[in-house]
């Protein structure tokens, strides 16, 4: 075969994979956002639905927006809405074999909970989403008094920014088992507000509470053990060591301050 006959030979070769990409994209990011929702609905026992969605092959990208998980039952509800979710996926169609996101980012969560029994998960049929990469921005979580430390009233977390590492989402939350960076707001009851801020492995808090002047504990992140409902007594525990820690830190140096 001539030189010019291979050249033709491979530019077709790759226009066919160029359009194949093209078409499969189209075919299967429906598939995928049926998968997803299938995923969710099923973990959560819950209704989900994905307002819109896409699949770039060649790129690597799958991105949906308007994401929605509703909750409700005599004992409870939850309410999960996303605004917009991108995934970093193997380019050029490795993505087939591969479909663990290399950079999961998250914009516009809200995610309301108004009691604990409706974290009671189901292990779904399907494998949880793998992500290597987790970055969160603008995300609201609130807890009723029962739903995660019912100690302390109801809570509300607004995380202007958050990053973690690999991660294998059993829950919405898994997340915090990883995290490397957070930029938070606390809220609690009797109008209590805390800043918080998480960077290598330290937890600084100010606000009501604590004043200006951050008070800082280490704070080692948990390996998650056992299923999502597991994962979340998980996080309820280390709320309460970490609130615990931050407050005889401040006693403590409240008293150094005193002598």
């Amino acid at each position: 075969m001539t030189p010019r006959r291979v050249a033709i030979a491979a530019s077709c070769v790759v226009a066919a994979w160029l359009v194949a990409m093209f078409v499969i994209g189209e075919v299967y990011v429906g598939r995928i956002s049926q998968r997803v929702t299938e995923q969710l609905g099923e973990s959560l026992q819950a209704s989900a639905t994905v307002g819109s969605s896409d699949l770039a092959m060649l790129r690597g990208r799958l991105t949906f927006g308007e994401l929605r998980v509703r909750k409700n039952t005599d004992v409870g509800t939850l309410a999960l809405d996303v605004d917009d979710v991108r995934c970093e996926l193997a380019p050029l169609g490795a993505s087939m074999f591969d479909r663990s996101c290399s950079e999961l980012a998250v914009r516009g969560v809200r995610l309301d909970a108004s009691t604990a029994t409706v974290f009671q998960l189901r292990n779904p049929k399907r494998p949880p989403v793998r992500a290597d990469h987790v970055v969160i921005d603008d995300a609201v979580f609130t807890f009723a008094p029962s739903a995660m430390v019912s100690s302390l009233g109801k809570v509300a977390i607004h995380i202007d920014h958050a990053e973690a590492g690999p991660t294998l989402f059993k829950t919405p939350l898994s997340w915090l088992f990883s995290m490397t960076t957070l930029r938070a707001r606390l809220e609690l009851p009797a109008n209590v507000t805390l800043r918080l801020v998480y960077e290598r492995g330290v937890l600084a808090a100010t606000g009501t509470l604590f004043g200006d002047q951050p008070v800082t504990v280490d704070a080692p992140l948990p390996e998650p053990r056992g299923d999502g409902r597991a994962e979340i007594r998980q996080l309820g525990d280390l709320g309460i060591e970490l609130a615990e820690k931050l407050v005889t830190r401040r006693a403590e140096d409240w008293i150094r301050s005193k002598l």
